[in-house]
């Protein structure tokens, strides 16, 4: 279906894409991962014929039609349905052929093809496609101009997907999605019929509905058959491999070099060295394909915990107009160490209920009591917004440490994982996932009681999710997290709320029992085990964060009096370098000579604690 064979190509003079040769069949699905800024998105618009390659080609099967969701959402007073239904101009050009054609024969073969293309089902069609993507069947028939981007994304998604092309190009198709669409989306690409290239770091999506991971690395790509959690382990197999090879090939290059070194100039021994040396000179290094590491997130807890419960809702309704509230009946309590995902359709509630908690909506009936000295921050994806584009990070950062030096400003920003390379990056020129890192980071500076995070991945790529996954279970405060990426949700959420029926309430399962109730049919044990489990690892978790808790403060402790430690050297030898102090007091000179000398021997011993501090807490941590 599509051949791609021996493509470069360069981006402001940057080699992405590097002499890279690969197919994709027909009806096979192929996910396309690597990190941000790997050239993925570059790839498909070379395939679209949206940029040019320095060399290579890029092969459609001759007569396949081909299509891909654009960038441009659609607007003007078309409504969403017929917007849906003119993806499909066989359909409507032989729709209008129909109304003018006068033939018998003409009108027989034109209604024939429309029977053998389903014309008269596809509002049907269209209609499901747009349900599972969460349109109302009222809202089917509004104008396009009437919803947001976001949804207007939701609709071009759903004229590719109805229009059901031979082959089909997907970028990122699950970040305008809610969890709901996102399973919706899994279910329906496993039964679309077409072959796909899917650009995604929605590792469920990419385990459920592919037969193929595509990974570009380097400006190469490497084809693994199967879903991402089966690439995951060959990609583990293949970099243990290269290393033991790369050791090997290491320790002959050693051994000949040293022949070659020890006989060169040996007149019984110069050919057998001389051969040694074009041994060396044709022996190509083995290249390995270990990632840099990504930066961790950093979000301290909070300084002083809360007693509990930190948050109570009593018969409380909240909305944005009076007398016509979206949530009511809120009967809830939320604990310092609570770790909860919100569950529910777009529309139903769930941003309106982020930002009651998030003190941006008050209640209008009803009580809902919180400690006056929480201190809760909130991130949503429309927030990234309220970053100054002309400004850089570190001038973000300085804001917030308007008493601190240089040296603590940039080292804050180098623990947010941008480091000097961004440091003096206008946020305008940052990449989507950058800005995130930078928000996410900036809102939990100061160590909040309560972070909500209203789809903080959509912008990053599979390690940074990880990463952040990490931060999150090292966070000691509570969280309310909305996603879409169920990897983000399992790995670090205790317990699912559900917004419903105009409230929210506890929603008693896991994420398997609520993937069933999404139209996956799948064995599972009973609702009751699902709870004990569920309560189980909430309770284990929070005895894990409650025993690493004593871990962090003694490291944190010792990291304090390496500080001080530091400085007070620095002071000495400060004194020590002015030469009046030894015609003035040579006494003293000497007492500050002996001080300097504990102190360095001290930090050496702190420095030890430490390390020893910091391998016992790691190990603690991935037991």
């Amino acid at each position: 279906m599509l051949h791609i064979n021996n493509l470069v190509c360069r981006v402001e003079g940057r080699l992405l894409i590097d002499n890279v040769s690969f197919a994709l069949l027909p009806r096979t699905r192929m996910g396309l991962v690597g990190r941000n800024g790997t050239g993925k998105s570059t790839l498909l618009r070379v395939i679209k014929g949206e940029l040019d390659s320095v060399s290579g080609e890029t092969r459609i099967r001759k007569g396949a039609r081909f299509g891909s969701v654009d960038q441009e959402a659609p607007g003007g007073p078309q409504s969403i349905m017929d917007f849906v239904l003119s993806a499909d101009t066989e359909r409507a050009e032989l729709l209008e052929a129909a109304k003018n054609e006068t033939e018998p024969e003409k009108i027989a073969d034109i209604q024939t093809r429309l029977a053998d293309i389903g014309a008269y089902s596809a509002e049907a069609r269209a209609g499901a496609i747009l349900h599972g993507l969460g349109f109302s069947t009222e809202e089917q028939n509004n104008p396009c101009s009437t919803f947001s981007g976001g949804w207007r994304m939701r609709a071009s998604l759903a004229s590719m997907l109805f229009a059901a092309p031979d082959l089909l190009l997907l970028d990122e198709p699950t970040n305008y999605l809610d969890l709901e669409g996102a399973i919706w989306l899994e279910t329906h690409l496993k039964r679309f019929p077409g072959a796909v290239l899917i650009v995604s770091h929605d590792r469920d999506l990419l385990n459920t509905a592919v037969h193929q991971i595509a990974h570009l690395n380097a400006g190469k790509v490497t084809i693994y058959e199967g879903g991402y959690d089966s690439f995951e382990k060959q990609l583990a197999e293949r970099q243990r491999l290269d290393m033991a090879m790369r050791g090997r090939q290491e320790e002959e290059r050693r051994r000949l070099q040293g022949f070659v070194d020890r006989f060169r100039y040996s007149a019984s021994k110069a050919r057998q060295a001389q051969s040694r040396v074009k041994r060396l000179e044709k022996m190509q290094p083995i290249a390995t394909i270990v990632e840099n590491p990504v930066a961790p997130f950093d979000l301290p807890g909070p300084k002083r915990p809360m007693a509990p419960p930190m948050i109570r809702f009593e018969d409380a309704s909240v909305g944005y107009e009076p007398g016509k509230p979206i949530l009511s009946k809120l009967n809830l309590a939320l604990d310092p160490d609570d770790r909860i995902a919100l569950l529910g359709r777009n529309g139903q509630g769930k941003s309106t209920f982020a930002k009651l908690l998030a003190g941006r909506l008050a209640v209008m009936g009803g009580r809902m009591k919180y400690h006056k000295r929480m201190q809760v921050a909130y991130f949503a994806q429309h927030q990234l917004d309220v970053l100054t584009p002309a400004e850089t990070a570190y001038t973000h950062v300085c804001s917030l440490m308007e008493g601190a030096t240089e040296a603590q400003r940039r080292s804050r920003l180098a623990r947010f994982g941008l480091g000097a390379q961004h440091a003096e990056t206008p946020v305008g020129d940052l990449s989507g996932g950058e800005k995130a890192r930078l928000l996410l980071n900036l809102i939990a500076f100061n160590g909040p009681h309560l972070l909500i995070l209203d789809e903080p991945t959509n912008h990053l790529d599979m390690d940074s999710r990880a990463a952040l996954a990490d931060a999150l279970d090292d966070y000691e405060g509570a969280v309310l997290l909305i996603s879409h990426d169920r990897f983000l949700i399992e790995r670090s959420i205790d317990r699912l709320w559900i917004v419903q029926g105009g409230t929210v309430r506890n929603y008693d399962g896991d994420m398997d029992d609520y993937r069933r109730q999404m139209g996956e049919k799948e064995r599972k044990a009973p609702a009751q085990l699902k709870v004990q489990a569920s309560l189980a690892r909430r309770q284990d978790k929070a005895d894990r964060r409650e025993a690493l808790a004593p871990m962090r403060r003694n490291i944190a402790r010792l990291e304090a009096e390496l500080e001080r430690l530091r400085n007070g050297v620095k002071q000495i030898e400060a004194a020590l370098a002015k030469p009046e102090l030894y015609e003035r007091d040579s006494e003293q000179a000497v007492s500050f000579n002996v001080k300097r000398t504990r102190t360095l021997k001290r930090i050496e011993e702190v420095e030890n604690l430490w390390l020893e501090a910091q391998e016992n807490f790691e190990q603690a941590r991935n037991q």
